[in-house]
């Protein structure tokens, strides 16, 4: 019987965007994820994100009969610790990917800055007020997205099934429209944890590990320290952007599988 991971996606990318690393874990792991989260309206997006943990929580207790594998990407990978800090008895061990944790001053800036409003200049935030959500055709939004320099570096397979379940077909004249909710993304981008530091003081319940990409804006604007306490050192670097899974699929996937098998040795 296979090993199952659990896996959370980043914010506005759904799940299946993923597939491409999926499929290279599908022989070792059974993969499993919620689609989009956040988009339950039995749980809204707050500040500090208790709800869409409990969406994470609520799907786990009701999978599963045995511990599993947490793994996530960005938003995804901060639920997933936080889901493993509420019920660790439900998870064998967490992979934060490009997801570092901000404690100490970091924290306490995040707080004033979402207070004023400067955080926005700080995250994608402001960008996903006016989004785009519409495009003619297939075409037409694979055309948008690949001349983008962000979406350029990705490998074309991710980029291709963001394109099919990201911005999928909305109309019988093949235009499509962004599956996921501009409010909602933008939402959770204006509400990211500040309290993770404390909450990690003495550590975390269960075995973590975190992969951070070389060239991730993220990890320079949250430092590495708290993340290495909280992974007691188990990190590991891939050459790339914040968005490095779906720049490098493969090493990502094969990343993973170290990263898994190195805190299973430890456990």
């Amino acid at each position: 019987m296979k090993n199952i991971i659990h896996f959370s996606h980043a914010n506005g990318f759904p799940a299946s965007t993923y597939r491409t690393i999926f499929a290279e874990l599908a022989d070792d792991y059974e993969l499993r994820s919620i689609e989009r989260i956040g988009h339950d309206a039995r749980y809204p997006v707050t500040q500090d994100w208790p709800h869409l943990v409990e969406q994470l929580l609520d799907d786990i207790g009701r999978s599963y009969e045995q511990p599993v594998w947490l793994v996530g990407h960005s938003l995804g990978g901060y639920l997933s610790l936080m889901a493993a800090l509420k019920k660790p008895q439900w998870v064998r061990g967490v992979v934060m990917l490009d997801s570092p944790v901000i404690a100490g001053w970091r924290s306490s800036m995040l707080r004033v800055s979402q207070w004023t409003g400067l955080d926005e200049r700080l995250s994608p935030a402001a960008a996903t007020r006016t989004r785009r959500t519409q495009w003619a055709s297939r075409d037409e939004a694979w055309r948008h997205f690949h001349s983008k320099p962000a979406f350029a570096r990705w490998d074309e397979r991710m980029l291709s099934d963001y394109i099919d379940f990201g911005i999928p077909q909305s109309s019988l004249d093949g235009g499509r429209s962004l599956a996921f909710d501009r409010r909602t993304e933008y939402q959770i981008y204006k509400t990211l944890p500040h309290t993770l530091g404390p909450r990690l003081a003495r550590g975390a319940p269960v075995p973590v590990g975190f992969i951070a990409g070389t060239r991730s804006k993220e990890v320079r604007q949250a430092g590495l320290d708290a993340t290495r306490r909280a992974t007691g050192g188990h990190v590991e670097w891939i050459e790339g952007s914040h968005l490095y899974p779906m720049e490098k699929p493969l090493e990502t996937a094969r990343a993973v599988q170290r990263m898994l098998r190195e805190l299973e040795r430890g456990a």
